[in-house]
């Protein structure tokens, strides 16, 4: 039964009044006055304050449950974050999600939906945003838009990462992990005061591990890494009052791309794969064997970065810029047939070459009961990306005979060159096409929030941001390379063999990648019509105010409510393999009531809130097959989403050898505009988030008489079934077939022993991830489906296990 806008709403009163419930019983369990225990303080208001006084759902993550998890990146942290959702499978096009709200475009054209910044610099592009943990203090999850304070792009939610600060104390750190698949993780921190003013923290991180999937034809591992990454940091107190922070940072990886497993049997040369393709006989992708010919299968990416801190007291007011430059360039090339075969083969490249300046002022104070801020922001980006195709004239053969256009390349080989004895070939030649495209962007943003505390228990808290995007976003397409196959052409037309068969080289001059005939006649910015050759360019601006509204108050001492609205943007903006495509801007408006609540006796925090959002204009891509046959492109499709949920937060500390914790999410998202690739209307069907995701764990300390410490952690995070729609079954991220099913719900749990020496320099840990070696069938990829009968799919990590052997001093 399809879900109504009547029945989301009736949902969500339930949702409030069982907070409302929640709020009634919290009181019960006070026995005591928060004055002690410690203080977790967040920037998320971009004010230090205690997590239980922001009046924002959020999670905050430390380094102690970063190094529980012995997580390298955001993809491994996700899971126990219910609502953010990381998928890490080509860290070079990572895709993030919170609340169900993502972009799925990882093309230069366009922006990511969930923000991600690193010490409050903005990471804009998708291949700069998922870089690995190094020396970091605290991850700050913010859930729902935020708009005003972190700005533009941050519609579904905001991922603060803080790194540590140099410190006035001399202290370092060694550390190495070795663990399954031959993995060396090393880390070395120092951190040096030259004078009463002027300290220097440096850091270094490098990580290598062999691969855990194995090619059945060539015994070739894959999902080998190579990982790199250091960050030096300056931190001068110039006068009483100036606080200056430099830092400089590389971030680089170097490991194989995502393999490819073939899910179809492979009839004997010359047969193809039949189509259509038959679901029903599906191979297990855990059993099916692994075959991949990629040319150089390679994912790679070196990112440098500087950023200038400047704290300025101005009398009771405070001055601070942020001024960052950022550099990188990526390549990821991957395998799209799951197969070995010439006559099937096609991948794919990624190339990205990326600079980008920023630079933010920000005032900042209290006059009488307000505390204020205001700030105004730029940010200018040069985007260069190439998509890249890559094949053999046999594939392109394979694919021309499927979607009925005849077979030249085989006919003239069989019909002409070999029975003739002629010394050519039409199969064997490397065949490529190209996209490429520029964008230049530029953003500039005003703001200004303010809390207002009405009385000593009530606070209003309301904010604005101004923001002007403008882009320019240009296409190039140019004819396709196939300088063996244009030789042999050229040969034998010269020869007058290929008039012996009616044909000529222009018959061999076309695309069936990037065939841009459909879009003749499509008007260009810049004078032109798309064509091939042509620089097509298209330049836009748009601008939005995105508004907050807060109003918090504090029950008792122990408890908070509050209530927010707030809207979140996304510019407008490009699809880089669809010429001439544009879209608008993207919006969310969501309404958040909650409470947090804070005791002593029993020590715990235990926080709640219901919310809902509308999401207008959502731009998604998906795989469409061309009218006529050919290789499916993804194209963008707008949609309008809403949703109503419920987030939870458990803290406990039941002893003070015992810590337990939970959080949980539950959300109906559904669409309320959208039509799939076959014309129905999936208004009112899921989006495919699962109605639940659920994380809970736990540490339990023991003290030895010698001042030693053995901690065991343990942590358990379930990932709800995905909810189906057409669209999604057809894109193949949700689904059961008869050997497999994609998007069933998930199980992780992750155990750990620490040993602490008595003085706290020496620590011996070990672990394991995944305990019960669950893995998942990650999704169907149809990119070859329709034209190469060659769908393929990817498998989740196994278990994982390893030490650990740290030194502080």
């Amino acid at each position: 039964m399809k879900s109504t806008t009547s029945a989301k709403l009736r949902g969500f009163r339930y949702l409030l009044a069982s907070t409302a419930a929640c709020i009634a019983v919290s009181p019960a369990l006070a026995q005591g006055t928060d004055t002690g225990e410690d203080v977790i303080v967040v920037t998320a208001q971009q004010r230090a304050q205690s997590s239980q006084d922001v009046p924002i759902s959020l999670q905050v993550l430390d380094s102690e449950f970063i190094d529980a998890l012995a997580a390298d990146d955001m993809g491994d942290l996700d899971a126990f974050v219910p609502g953010l959702d990381v998928s890490n499978g080509s860290p070079t096009q990572p895709r993030y999600s919170i609340r169900g709200i993502s972009t799925s475009d990882f093309g230069v054209g366009t922006d990511p939906a969930v923000g991600i910044y690193v010490d409050g610099i903005y990471a804009a592009r998708s291949g700069a945003s998922l870089l690995a943990f190094n020396d970091i203090q605290r991850i700050e999850v913010l859930k729902g838009p935020q708009g005003t304070l972190f700005g533009r792009n941050s519609a579904a939610g905001a991922v603060s990462i803080i790194t540590r600060e140099p410190s006035d104390a001399l202290e370092g750190r060694v550390a190495v992990r070795l663990g399954s698949n031959n993995r060396i993780r090393t880390e070395a921190m120092i951190n040096i005061p030259i004078t009463d003013t002027l300290a220097v923290r440096a850091n270094f991180l490098g990580n290598k591990a062999d691969g855990w999937l194995t090619d059945d034809v060539t015994g070739e591992d894959y999902r080998r890494e190579d990982s790199s990454a250091d960050r030096i940091t300056v931190r001068w107190n110039a006068t009483p009052s100036t606080e200056i922070l430099l830092r400089h940072s590389r971030d680089s990886i170097d490991q194989d791309a995502r393999p490819a497993i073939g899910i179809v049997n492979l009839p004997a040369s010359p047969g193809t794969p039949p189509l259509p393709v038959d679901t029903a006989s599906y191979l297990n992708p855990f059993g099916a064997p692994l075959r991949n010919d990629v040319v150089f299968n390679r994912e790679a990416r070196d990112l440098a970065e500087t950023t200038l801190t400047i704290r300025q007291d101005i009398g009771a007011i405070t001055l601070t810029s942020l001024t960052s430059w950022r550099e990188f360039d990526t390549m990821n090339r991957e395998d799209e047939d799951g197969t070995n075969r010439i006559d099937t083969y096609f991948d794919t490249s990624n190339v990205e070459d990326n600079e980008a300046f920023y630079q933010e002022f920000r005032l900042a104070g209290t006059s009488g009961p307000v505390d204020w801020l205001v700030g105004a922001s730029y940010y200018d980006e040069t985007a260069i990306q190439a998509s890249e195709t890559y094949t053999f004239t046999d594939t392109v053969n394979t694919v021309l005979g499927n979607i009925g256009a005849g077979t030249p390349f085989t006919d003239l080989e069989y019909g002409l060159l070999v029975p003739f004895g002629l010394p050519f070939t039409m199969l064997g030649h490397s065949w490529a096409e190209n996209m490429n495209n520029r964008g230049e962007f530029t953003a500039r943003a005003v703001y200004a929030d303010m809390i207002w505390s009405v009385t000593d228990r009530m606070n209003v808290s309301v904010g604005l941001r101004y923001t002007e995007d403008e882009k320019s976003f240009q296409w190039l397409n140019g004819p396709r390379v196939a300088n063996g196959l244009d030789q042999t052409l050229a040969a034998l037309d010269g020869a007058g063999i290929l008039a012996l068969a009616g044909a000529s080289p222009n018959d061999f001059l076309f695309d069936f990648v990037f065939d841009l005939t459909p879009l003749a006649g499509v008007a260009c910015d810049n004078g032109v019509n798309v064509g091939e050759g042509v620089p097509c360019i298209l330049e836009d601006s748009w601008n939005n105010l995105s508004p907050r509204l807060v109003v918090d108050y504090q029950l008792t001492d122990n408890i908070m409510v509050y209530g927010s609205f707030s809207e979140g943007y996304k510019a407008g903006g490009y699809n880089s393999v669809e010429v001439g495509s544009r879209f608008e801007n993207e919006t969310v408006t969501s309404w958040e009531f909650g409470f947090k609540s804070d005791f002593l006796d029993p020590d715990l925090i235990f926080n709640m809130s219901a919310f809902s959002y509308v999401y207008e204009g959502k731009q998604s891509i998906r795989l469409v097959v061309p009218t006529g046959g050919g290789v499916p492109q993804y194209l963008v499709q707008t949609s309008d989403d809403e949703a109503v949920g419920v987030d939870i937060e458990l803290d406990w500390q039941a002893s003070d050898a015992l810590r337990l914790h939970g959080n949980a999410q539950w959300i109906d998202s559904t669409h309320k505009r959208r039509t799939d690739s076959n014309g129905a209307d999936l208004a009112g069907e899921p989006t495919g988030e699962p109605f639940w995701n659920i994380a809970f764990g736990g540490e339990y300390v023991i003290g030895f008489a010698n001042d030693s410490e053995l901690t065991f952690q343990a942590n358990h995070a379930w990932h709800g079934e995905s909810r189906c729609n057409s669209q999604s079954v057809l894109q193949g991220t949700c689904g059961g077939y008869d050997a497999f099913a994609t998007g069933e719900a998930r199980n992780r749990t992750d155990l750990r022993a620490r040993w602490t020496a008595p003085d706290g320099a020496l620590t011996v840990s070990a672990f394991v991830n995944n305990v019960f070696d669950n893995q998942y069938v990650e999704g169907v990829n149809n990119i070859t489906a329709s034209t190469l009968g060659t769908p393929f799919a990817s498998i989740s990590t196994p278990r994982v296990w390893g030490v650990e052997f740290g030194y502080d001093f």
